[in-house]
């Protein structure tokens, strides 16, 4: 099946030979985020060898003895870096917890970095040793297709095509390798992961061939996207939607629990979230204000106090 989210190829945007076709990359982009605030992004060049071996890793983490696990979980961290447990984070506003486990993989810094303090080391597990260099490998692959994708975000609202690049070079960006356990109970009330939205600037998943993901369409629908496997879907976070006044929206999205004895199969994914550096301020663009669309956050706040806030809500602090 089709999906009705258009994927789009990016090397139209990447050909400094076609002029006229990234233009109309850029056009074809920002509809499609302002209509559905997700789009699939192919033609990216992230090739899957390196997709599948650090899909084999995460695998062979994940299997671990549970105890050995609970060793890189920082209890207090809000789940910054290494292991979260089953059963902890909570989608907004929701009742029950989501049906996962997860690592946290960082940016690498200086320790001596002014942003030291709130981007704390990664921690890599030693039962796996070539953990570190295959998952802070996707972790630089993909901060560097988010930057090309910001660069046409930018240009489609009149901004300078290096508008984010001194924004985002220090973010706080999370590579997220998820775990959905096999569901042994047909009644149980959670979702793989409730409806909720993202916090950051924008998100690329790495994996959503698998089925499960959801995203709410303007009417309310909701829209099954599984893209194909060469696609890395790309959707609008929080802090641009605010940014930007809500010219580009963060849609709520969900992960559904599948049907029968597909529910007995466990499922992967790993979303790269993309910040930006933790002292960004967060203030509207004026471009985005006018007079149909005034704006909506007249107090700024910087990216690591929204941050902060957010976590509290989702229950990881």
């Amino acid at each position: 099946m089709t999906s009705r989210i258009p994927t789009l190829d990016i090397r139209r945007f990447s050909d400094p030979s076609s002029a006229g076709d990234r233009d109309a990359f850029v056009a074809d982009l920002g509809a499609t985020y302002r209509e559905w605030g997700f789009a699939g992004i192919s033609g990216h060049g992230i090739d899957q060898s390196q997709i599948d071996a650090s899909y084999d890793v995460f695998r062979r983490f994940f299997a671990l003895p549970e105890d050995t696990k609970l060793q890189y979980h920082v209890p207090g961290s809000g789940g910054a870096r290494g292991y979260t447990p089953f059963g902890v984070e909570t989608a907004k506003g929701a009742k029950y917890s989501d049906l996962k486990e997860f690592w946290h993989i960082g940016r690498e810094i200086p320790r001596d970095s002014k942003y030291a303090a709130v981007m704390p080391p990664n921690l890599w597990p030693k039962e796996i040793p070539e953990f570190k260099a295959v998952g802070y490998g996707l972790y630089q692959t993909l901060d560097r297709l988010g930057s090309r994708v910001l660069s046409a975000l930018a240009l489609h609202i009149g901004l300078p095509e290096d508008y984010f690049v001194d924004k985002t070079d220090s973010g706080n960006s999370i590579l997220r390798p998820i775990h959905y356990p096999p569901i042994t109970s047909d009644d149980i009330p959670n979702e793989r992961a409730g409806a909720h939205e993202d916090i950051n600037l924008i998100t690329l998943l790495v994996g959503a061939s698998a089925a499960g993901l959801e995203v709410k369409s303007r009417q309310g629908e909701w829209v099954p996207f599984t893209a194909q496997a060469d696609t890395i879907v790309v959707n609008i976070g929080d802090m641009l939607q605010r940014l930007t006044n809500h010219v580009y929206p963060s849609t709520t999205h969900r992960v559904v629990n599948p049907p029968g004895e597909q529910a007995r199969q466990p499922r992967y994914s790993t979303p790269f979230f993309l910040h930006p550096n933790p002292d960004f301020l967060i203030d509207v663009l004026p471009s985005t204000i006018t007079a149909d669309n005034p704006s909506r956050y007249p107090e700024p706040i910087t990216a690591q106090g929204y941050l902060e806030e957010r976590l509290r809500e989702i229950k990881l602090k």
